[in-house]
């Protein structure tokens, strides 16, 4: 069955949608915004800034972390930088040329309409952030200093130092703290949504767990925003924190939401190399070193065991800058990761395993001086000398590709609202500007696009009909969700098996790793639709969670994530396999040109497949959203 969808998308020219939109969009008087209610679950840059703002409207909101503070979100782990067309290097770049790179670089998989507002809006996120006081790098005139991020030919990545995201959370924390000092933003730190309520077909609250305590609640609202990352630790081994999960978008799925594009994630191709089974989680190194590090493998596969130093200039292979020579080593992260792999499956690659390339800095050095190397990315280094006791300076990185982003997400229309309405969603956790892979240095751009400027500007379309009609906690809908909550965790506690959640979940990751990873293929996907529900079979058979519901418990905590990966994997396989082509970071092996790069079928599959709950045991049914290219005309990717 499919069914089609409608995004909404306003009338007019392309650079006109926004601010038309903008200007025939209701409006919530300022007496009456302080009798609404908003939940904002995640605190992290979109949520966080989400928060923030609607705070400084005026609306009463209630903002819920798992962590012990926002501080501690997801997005500190962003190091390279955040990008606008701001044109400060007099470089030819525009707003017209951020959208082009950004559908380019998502291989005509995304909205046309929702990423040029991205690229339009990213200016002010500048000015706002500045304004806020994050310590952007800057250039000796006083400027702020940009650099360059693979898939472009310009420089308009805003960066201070390698740890952007971070600088960019405090800021936005700041903003939070007012907020949450003037009484129009609550607080809930340790505390985890469990499902989503929904009253006569709205999204109206959500039941949630404190961490510490066990406690459950349940929190009503005039509308729900998700702001709570994406799924990319059902692999397992990624680079996300290890407390990053998909429970939140799930569950909301599981409750009528489409989640749109589950297959599309991102591999990110210069990260530290596995270095043995006890590893729980993979470290970035930021791309923005691929500005100025070569990445190179030895030409012959017997000299892959020879100290680097021991191989001559002659007898490297820079593979980046030979097959891709307009881009070099900032070709895009899904091609970047590909090469990696090609050249380490053929037998180049170094290190143990044979899984890792060279990403070297000595031409750098001796071009730009140490000290100024250091000033870009001492911090990374650091972080490289201390996981592998190797300096950096003095010999080259080694880095592999691992999961890092996912561009699926929970489907949203251009007001940024799920098909449930009433349930918003915004940053990561939705689906909409990246499509088949994102460009380096956009995903701080979207989180705070959405939070800061275009969530405040489109929700009062939907609240603007809601006064009066927040339901209460105790209504009947609210038990029953509560109780379906208690009744899940009640089960995994029952269980009493003889294994722990993460080995299922290792399991899971490297099943997924192999079927449905950098590449794919028909046999590899259906192998893993047969063994996905065996493994979640056993997994209800055969976990043991210790200690009790009502406490803090982090086997129960960490138990519930692994059961929603372990559904959630099955819809990513089915979504992969339906997806008869090669788009971005999703690589089928059936589809690929001559030279090996990913080749689409713009006439069946240019769309965004959005899958509906039919409950447990049951297949989704497919709905589609066809892409339309008026202005950016879909044409074969080519970075060489």
């Amino acid at each position: 069955m499919i069914g089609t969808l409608d995004p909404k998308i306003p009338p007019g020219p392309l650079d006109q949608k926004w601010r038309n939109h903008q200007d025939h969009s209701r409006l919530v008087n300022p007496n009456n915004r302080r009798k609404l209610e908003i939940i904002v679950v995640g605190s992290g840059l979109a949520g966080g800034s989400a928060a923030a703002t609607l705070g400084e409207l005026g609306y009463r909101v209630k903002c819920f972390c798992f962590q012990d503070s926002p501080r501690r979100a997801h997005s500190i782990a962003a190091q390279g930088g955040i990008n606008a067309a701001k044109n400060y290097q007099n470089d030819g770049d525009s707003v017209y040329r951020l959208f082009y790179d950004t559908i380019k670089g998502g291989d005509f998989r995304s909205r046309e309409a929702n990423v040029y507002r991205l690229a339009e809006i990213a200016n002010n996120i500048i000015d706002q952030c500045v304004a806020q006081g994050v310590p952007f790098a800057r250039e000796y005139s006083g400027y702020l200093a940009n650099r360059s991020f693979g898939g472009a030919q310009v420089s308009r990545t805003f960066y201070a130092r390698g740890q952007t995201g971070q600088q960019l959370l405090l800021g936005c924390y700041q903003a939070l703290c007012r907020q949450v000092a003037s009484g129009t933003v609550g607080m809930f730190p340790y505390t985890e949504m469990l499902d989503l309520v929904i009253v006569n077909g709205q999204a109206k609250g959500i039941v949630t767990r404190n961490l510490r305590s066990g406690k459950m609640e349940r929190h009503a609202a005039d509308a729900v925003v998700l702001a709570s990352g994406g799924y990319g630790n059902v692999f397992y081994l990624s680079t996300n924190a290890r407390g990053s999960n998909v429970t939140a978008t799930y569950r909301a799925y599981k409750r009528g939401a489409l989640f749109a594009n589950p297959s599309f994630t991102q591999i990110h191709p210069t990260c530290i190399p596995v270095s043995g089974d006890y590893q729980s989680k993979l470290t970035l190194m930021s791309e923005s070193l691929r500005n100025d590090g070569r990445v190179w493998v030895p030409k012959r596969k017997e000299d892959r065991v020879k100290p680097p130093s021991e191989i001559p200039e002659g007898e490297r292979d820079y593979y980046l800058e030979r097959k891709y020579p307009s881009y070099g080593n900032l070709a895009p992260r899904d091609i970047s990761s590909r090469a990696a792999k090609e050249v380490c499956d053929e037998g180049r690659g170094v290190g143990p395993g044979g899984r890792g390339v060279y990403l070297d800095f000595a031409d750098s050095i001796k071009r730009l001086g140490v000290e100024t190397i250091r000033e870009r990315y001492g911090n990374l280094f650091e972080v490289y000398k201390k996981i592998t006791g190797e300096d950096a300076y003095k010999m080259p990185m080694r880095i592999y590709p691992a999961v890092h982003y996912t561009m699926g997400g929970l489907w949203v229309d251009y007001d940024l609202m799920s098909n449930v309405p009433g349930l918003f969603v915004i940053g990561e956790a939705n689906f909409s500007d990246h499509g088949a892979n994102r460009l380096g240095a956009s995903a701080l751009m979207q989180g705070l696009v959405d939070g800061y400027f275009v969530l405040p500007n489109t929700l009062p379309n939907y609240l603007a009909g809601q006064m009066g009609k927040r339901p209460s906690p105790e209504s009947a809908e609210f038990k029953q969700a509560e109780q379906s909550v208690r009744a899940r965790l009640e089960k995994l506690l029952k269980v009493n098996g003889t294994r722990s959640a993460d080995s299922f979940h290792r399991e899971l990751g490297l099943l997924l790793w192999d079927k449905c990873g950098m590449s794919r293929n028909e046999q590899g996907l259906r192998e893993a639709l047969r063994k996905i529900p065996e493994l979640r079979a056993e997994f209800w058979r055969d976990v043991r969670v210790p200690g009790d519901e009502e406490d803090y418990n982090q086997s129960l905590e960490r138990a519930g994530r692994v059961a929603d990966f372990l559904e959630f994997a099955e819809l990513m396989c089915i979504d992969a396999l339906e997806r008869d082509e090669s788009a971005g970071a999703h690589f089928r092996e059936e589809h690929q040109t001559s030279d090996g790069e990913a080749l689409r079928d713009d006439e069946s599959n240019a769309a965004v497949f959005a899958w509906e709950f039919q409950g447990d045991g049951q297949p989704p049914k497919l709905y589609r959203e066809q892409l339309h290219f008026e202005t950016a005309h879909l044409a074969q990717r080519s970075y060489k």
